[in-house]
């Protein structure tokens, strides 16, 4: 009776052995796979083990600590710092004592399309892009570019326009934030997906220039407004565009993103002339052509982008690219030819 019960406890071990044998070998093959990046094949338990291992094993991918460069990253708080101001002064606004706050609102939203315009340019050019500073940048647009101009358009236009009904002013207001959202969200899974930060386009109308567009309008029409024209029906215009706006952010109308557009760049002569002398005339007559050309400007971008689609590629990339760009792509044509 001793010998089978010892028999059996030996037995009982050889398969305890076996077993956890098979299983750590099951444990090491797994790793290795894991490691060299292949699937095996099988069912569907055999990659959840798979994923299991993944999460258990230490990546660079699984690294907790977050890349946030300065300067950009600076450019971005910027940004945000300029959509609150805005937003304080379109609250603290008293339109019975004229528009200076109005004013002081619509400068911080142009400011913060300038310090959007260089902050991803900024991480560009020292290779510092990362997902922090994306993310962060679109927290900061929502804000400066989403609910700063919906506010701003709702409290000298909306509330006056849809007096019985406030409820449709709000409703307006709304929807260009939510669309900016959209289009904010939308731009960041694509870059994500991609992985070179969005491409060479944008697919829908940018927040930060729908937001240029809407501040600087209201900047004219508060400029007809104290030379005494008659609006009339104008004052419907801001609500119109708004909605207007809202759809073409988050349309597939597609604009260029101006990203190889290069400050270091080499440019000729005529081009740096004029640049020069274009950006002197606002800074010395800003209070009097500035109202009519950020207007210009940012309808035009607008229009680019349905015009964009019918013109040569030849006058598509004189627009959109600098010359040290056109040198290389004709350098590389040459080369596979």
């Amino acid at each position: 009776m001793t010998r089978i019960v010892t028999a059996g406890f030996s037995v009982y071990k050889s398969s305890i052995s076996l077993i956890s044998g098979w299983f750590w070998c099951d444990v090491e093959l797994m790793e290795g796979e894991v490691q060299s990046g292949t699937e095996r094949d099988g069912n569907g338990e055999s990659m959840i083990m798979i994923r299991e291992a993944q999460k258990q094993t230490p990546t660079p991918q699984t690294d907790t600590r977050i890349k946030i460069y300065f300067l950009p990253n600076l450019m971005t708080a910027g940004n945000l710092f300029c959509g609150f101001v805005a937003l304080t002064k379109i609250v603290e606004a008293d339109l019975t004592q004229g528009y200076g706050d109005i004013r002081k609102a619509l400068f911080f939203i142009l400011l913060a399309c300038i310090f959007d315009l260089f902050d991803g340019r900024i991480a560009r050019m020292g290779g510092r892009e990362s997902p922090f500073g994306r993310e962060f940048d679109s927290l900061a647009d929502i804000v400066s570019f989403g609910a700063a101009p919906a506010f701003l358009v709702h409290r000298i236009v909306l509330r006056d326009v849809f007096v019985s009904l406030p409820q449709a002013g709000w409703f307006i207001a709304s929807i260009y934030l939510v669309c900016g959202a959209v289009r904010l969200a939308r731009f960041n899974c694509l870059a994500a997906q991609a992985g070179t930060g969005g491409g060479k386009d944008f697919l829908g109308f940018p927040i930060p220039a729908a937001a240029g567009l809407v501040a600087s309008l209201t900047l004219f029409m508060i400029w007809l407004d104290e030379k005494e024209f008659t609006k009339g029906s104008w004052r419907y215009a801001l609500p119109v565009l708004l909605v207007f706006l809202s759809w073409m952010m988050v349309s597939e109308v597609k604009y260029p993103t101006f990203k190889r557009l290069d400050l270091q760049a080499t440019h000729t002569f005529a081009k740096t002339l004029i640049a020069i002398l274009f950006i002197g005339s606002i800074v010395i007559l800003q209070e009097k052509i500035l109202v009519f050309v950020l207007p210009l400007f940012f309808t035009l971008y607008l229009l680019y982008g349905f015009v964009r689609p019918r013109i040569s590629r030849k006058m598509r990339k004189e627009i959109e690219s600098d010359d040290e760009d056109d040198d290389v792509d004709e350098d590389s044509e040459n080369a596979a030819t």
